[in-house]
């Protein structure tokens, strides 16, 4: 008995020694605490879980999005390539000789009384449009419109009481939230795939010259051929994106996804919708990013916002007192660091619409008040014998040019800016010689070709090193 005692005092002792020892310590690890209820030291730093240790729950946005995505399946006697190389979401059956060639997509029902949105290039140029809706049920649809600079088009068929998605605010969009993509890949009903946010205002350039307009939500959402036109949609189901492009070298989904933000969707839809074709306002600048580098060459204060190159004389800029050399930090309280996301805002707003720049000038910061114009108010006659039509920058040809090139006339685009010339393929440097086969010898002609003309024109012309070329643009 006494030998346990000992054992038992000597335990104890050592029990005693190693809290003291522990106690000398404390002070040298302020980082630690010790909670006398528990038997080993915890941090000292607060901790109360939050909704980011919640599971996200993806079955309520599911069950209301899968119902109002359908497939498209359009046929062509004749399909452009234009979007081939970059999109990649078609699944081309290969047509026998005079057979029709057969491509599908996505769309998203936003009416219950059939409107659908869905990407340009999944209808454009189609002869045939037909729709499957999620319970197999199949109708015909017709264009109502179609915008090649933001890729979207407007499709209805004759059909009411259709379950639709309310659109959601991608303004309000944060890197990082969860989102499902919806749409019909490989030829099958609504699929649903979640991902984040990755990135937002996006501007990937694979429009080219189909388009302008390119700020992209980018997820990591899978999608595939068939989804281009689906639905990017939040937790609580409202649409908050159109699925347009994935970024892959074999056609099919290997990390990335980008979508048509919903604001921007909404505002082409709502023209289509009220006055059958875009209302889009213009600024009446040409601007630029700024890096390290650009903002060390000007001696900028930093490398925020975007920098003013240009200014087009009698727009909306010049009206409200810009000048070259600003640089905008905001626009309606949103900052804007990027090409991208200046189109995402102005592409929102239309002709007479009012917006508050904030802007930096000469060390001081002021908000300038500002009234879009529409594109063909725009028009104007510029110094140096120039003028800016459709973002395009003419200049008359000199005497010796007209020599050099063999031509009675004509005008030389020395700037291309984001417009529909740009969009129809033309490049800069092209020479414009006879619009709808009239000869065009000044601006009066150059004006009354682009602004008097419905439907299109046909512009014929030339490249500097002798390459003739015709191009057919819709007005």
């Amino acid at each position: 008995m006494k030998r346990l005692i000992g054992f038992f005092l000597v335990a104890l002792a050592g029990g005693v020694v190693a809290l003291g020892a522990y106690k000398l310590t404390e002070k040298k690890h302020p980082y630690y605490s010790y909670n006398s209820e528990q038997s080993v030291p915890v941090r000292n730093v607060s901790y109360s879980p939050g909704p980011a240790f919640d599971q996200p729950d993806f079955e309520m946005a599911a069950s209301i999005s899968v119902h109002a995505v359908v497939h498209i399946k359009t046929e062509f006697q004749r399909k452009s390539n234009v979007y081939d190389d970059f999109f990649n979401l078609f699944n081309f059956n290969q047509p026998m000789p005079n057979q029709a060639i057969e491509a599908m997509g996505s769309g998203v029902i936003i009416d219950q009384e059939g409107y659908i949105v869905t990407n340009n290039h999944v209808v454009q140029d189609a002869d045939n449009i037909t729709v499957t809706l999620n319970d197999k049920r199949v109708y015909k649809a017709t264009i109502v419109g179609a915008d090649p600079s933001s890729d979207l088009a407007l499709i209805k068929i004759d059909e009411k009481g259709l379950p639709f998605l309310a659109y959601g605010n991608s303004d309000d969009v944060k890197i990082g939230q969860w989102v499902l993509a919806v749409g019909n890949p490989f030829n099958l009903t609504s699929t649903v795939t979640a991902g984040i946010v990755s990135a937002k205002a996006r501007d990937i350039n694979i429009l080219g010259s189909q388009g302008s307009v390119e700020s992209f939500i980018q997820t990591d959402a899978a999608v595939n051929p068939g989804n281009s036109g689906g639905a990017l949609v939040n937790l609580k189901g409202q649409l908050i994106g159109i699925n347009a492009a994935i970024a892959s070298g074999t056609g099919n989904y290997v990390g990335y996804s980008f979508a048509i933000p919903a604001n921007i969707v909404k505002k082409v839809v709502d023209d289509f919708m009220k006055f059958g074709k875009i209302q889009r306002g213009y600024l009446g600048i040409s601007y630029s990013e700024i890096d390290d580098q650009f903002a060390k060459d000007k001696d900028l204060p930093s490398v925020r916002g975007v920098y003013v190159q240009k200014i087009v004389e009698g727009g909306a800029a010049e009206k409200a007192g810009m000048k070259k050399g600003d640089i905008i930090l905001q626009v309606q309280g949103m900052p804007v660091n990027s090409k991208s996301e200046m189109q995402e805002i102005i592409t929102q707003h239309s002709p007479g619409d009012k917006m508050d720049l904030t802007v930096y000038r000469d060390g001081q910061q002021m908000t300038i008040p500002i009234t879009l114009l529409s594109e063909n108010e725009t028009l104007t006659a510029t110094k140096d014998n120039q003028i800016i039509i459709h973002g395009a920058t003419f200049q008359h040809l000199t005497d010796a040019e007209i020599k050099r090139y063999g031509v009675q006339d004509g005008f030389k685009i020395v700037r291309l800016d984001n417009g529909l010339l740009r969009n129809s393929g033309i490049r800069e440097g092209f020479i414009i010689v006879a619009i709808d086969k009239q000869l065009v010898r000044n601006t009066d002609d150059l004006k009354e070709a682009f602004t008097s003309k419905k439907g299109g024109v046909l512009i014929e012309g030339l490249y500097p090193n002798g390459m003739r070329a015709y191009y057919g643009i819709g007005l």
